[in-house]
């Protein structure tokens, strides 16, 4: 007998399926800005929850994912507490990976921003949820070297993350090769002699001595500064992290960046960066997703390539910093990162989104009951969901709510169901029809009253389906960063 065991990674607990409830997003037109026809998403919530409420509508329509999780580096940080338990980090990421690779066309591709930490393990299950053969590239995205770390550093130092590259499909994805290597536009012509010799002036009268100030302005310009290189060069490097790898710290990152004509860098995503995979994986119009959107780099950039987009982000600074981020893209009062390489110039909008409370709760006896927080509307959509049903509300016949199929329906009710409502119901269905009621309740026989009609109750017929209550599954991530700007 051949043996069919496979390679794959083991801990404990991965056996043991998260069963995310399927939610209903809720549209806050409060919240939108710019044009009201967009189809440009913003979602505020847990993002395994939100990823899953999205799998039902856009499984295969995602053409390129990028994010940058938590890194389970094993210490915490100020605003970052990465201290998972090594096997919680990989279920949840798991749970993440597979309705994430359900989202994305059979031509596209996702990149992971990762480190050290957890970079072999996140391989190997990337391996086995996305196939070993999807596996694309190891992408290193260089930082520069910290000189400041040289004195308390154990052994080498870091100076690179890696960004796993796979594709939905082995061999059929979309790859443009042109833009993979070719010249950052962005970076050409910014350095001229004349701009080299203004810099020079205000570094001397700064204090600089003439040879270090040419030092300083040739590392940036020449070295900083590549014209020509693939996606493994990319540097994610501050201004005052190369100012601190030549020794000169009494120099802050915002004075220089003034006097280079750039904006002080502080967010850990590169414009740039997100620019050049989006140049590689897609074409104008194409639906990008981040599900860990941070300050919103990803969805700025999509938007000002005229890529459509969903982003997805947990805790208040999705309102006090991806917001007004996006209002100044749209405005054309950004003008930092790519813009001026893209010619950006504002336009365009999203609308917002905000996760639904779970559908059931318990009540003070212990007993799930339907969340007060749902209309008649929400029950329906949200019941549709988890019974698998796409919501589509007829109107021409009131019991036609949603369907899985050409013929197979779904009606929800709080009312009571009488005999007298199904025959009805059942004499304007059409020969080869089928009907899934779910009501609070319903006189005794009506389950099996008719063949083509099946009654359910609420909630019970939902209960051991999923994990209802439950909204939290954000990798532990006490208080996001309060990012500022980003890369040039």
């Amino acid at each position: 007998m051949v043996n069919k065991q496979k390679l794959e990674l083991t801990w404990i607990g991965k056996d043991t399926p998260i069963k995310v409830e399927p939610r209903i997003l809720v549209h806050d037109p409060t919240k939108d800005y710019g044009d009201k026809t967009t189809d440009n998403m913003l979602i505020y919530g847990d993002n395994l929850l939100a990823l899953k409420a999205l799998e039902q509508d856009y499984a295969g329509k995602i053409k390129c994912i990028y994010i940058d999780p938590p890194y389970n580096t094993g210490s915490a940080f100020e605003h970052y507490d990465d201290n998972l338990e090594h096997s919680i980090w990989l279920s949840l990421m798991k749970a993440r990976l597979e309705i994430l690779r359900n989202l994305l066309t059979d031509d596209g591709s996702i990149y992971i921003n990762i480190d050290f930490n957890e970079v072999h393990y996140l391989k190997v299950l990337l391996d086995e949820v996305f196939g070993r053969s999807c596996f694309q590239r190891e992408i290193i995205w260089r930082m520069g070297w910290l000189s400041g770390f040289k004195t308390t550093a154990k052994n080498y130092i870091r100076n690179h993350d890696t960004i796993l590259f796979y594709t939905k499909s082995p061999t059929g994805y979309y790859f443009n090769k042109e833009q993979a290597y070719t010249s950052w536009p962005e970076y050409q012509e910014r350095f001229n002699s004349n701009v080299k010799k203004e810099i020079l002036q205000k570094l001397e009268q700064e204090g600089l001595t003439t040879d270090k100030a040419k030092l300083m302005v040739e590392y940036l310009t020449t070295i900083g500064m590549p014209t020509r290189y693939p996606l493994e060069d990319t540097w994610n490097c501050s201004i005052y992290d190369k100012l601190n790898s030549i020794n000169v710290v009494s120099f802050s990152g915002e004075k220089v960046s003034k006097m280079l004509g750039v904006e002080e860098i502080k967010g850990q995503k590169s414009e740039a960066l997100i620019k050049r995979i989006f140049s590689i994986s897609t074409n104008p119009g194409d639906l990008v997703l981040d599900s860990f959107l941070g300050s919103g780099t990803t969805a700025a950039v999509a938007h000002k390539m005229g890529r459509k987009y969903i982003g997805i982000e947990l805790g208040e600074h999705c309102h006090t910093h991806c917001i007004p981020r996006l209002q100044k893209v749209i405005d054309g009062t950004d003008q930092g990162g790519i813009s001026k390489a893209v010619n950006w110039h504002g336009g365009g909008g999203f609308k917002y989104y905000y996760l639904a409370p779970s559908l059931l709760n318990k009540d003070k006896y212990g007993q799930y009951v339907i969340s007060k927080e749902y209309n008649a509307d929400m029950l329906a959509a949200a019941v549709a969901k988890n019974e698998g049903f796409k919501y589509a509300p007829s109107q021409e016949q009131f019991w036609k709510q949603g369907q899985s199929s050409e013929a197979d329906f779904i009606y929800t009710t709080t009312n009571h169901v009488g005999a007298e409502l199904l025959s009805a119901i059942a004499q304007d269905m059409k020969p080869g029809e089928s009907l899934l009621i779910c009501c609070k309740s319903f006189d005794s026989g009506l389950s099996s009253r008719f063949a083509n009609i099946t009654v359910k109750k609420i909630p019970a017929a939902l209960l051991g389906r999923c994990e209802f209550g439950k909204d939290n599954y954000n990798l532990n991530i006490i208080n996001p960063p309060v990012l500022e700007e980003e890369e040039e």
